[in-house]
């Protein structure tokens, strides 16, 4: 059984940063590739991150591109989600998501899913 639990989220000032963390429960987690998806109230769920299986491939957004950063520890099972200059427009509930196949990276299919992390940035 996979189980996903992310922290790390909060309230922060437009233009700060937060780190999330999600710890998967998972016996072969270099064998999954991982990714962070998001949700603001009203809007679809979009793709932000993801990371391939031995986080030498990364694969971002627009929208996050150049200010978040996805990483991977195998030895933890756990990935993680670097979040700087943060915007108002970034407010949403982060989830991690696993799966096993690496093809379409910014895929929001996964059949694995966290519970999700508030972030909200304010103006």
């Amino acid at each position: 059984q996979v189980q996903l639990v992310e922290s790390g989220g909060g309230l922060v000032q437009a233009g700060g940063s937060l780190r999330l963390s999600c710890a998967a429960s998972i016996r072969t987690f270099s064998s999954y590739f991982m990714g962070w998806l998001r949700q603001a109230p009203g809007k679809e769920r979009e793709f932000v991150a993801a990371v391939s299986w031995s986080g030498t491939s990364t694969y971002y957004a627009d929208s996050v591109k150049g200010r978040f950063t996805i990483s991977r520890d195998n030895a933890k099972n756990t990935v993680y989600l670097q979040m700087n200059s943060l915007k108002p427009e970034d407010t949403a509930v982060y989830r991690c998501a696993a799966r096993i196949s690496a093809s379409r990276p910014e895929s929001l299919q996964y059949p694995y899913w966290g519970q999700g992390t508030q972030v909200t940035v304010s103006s």
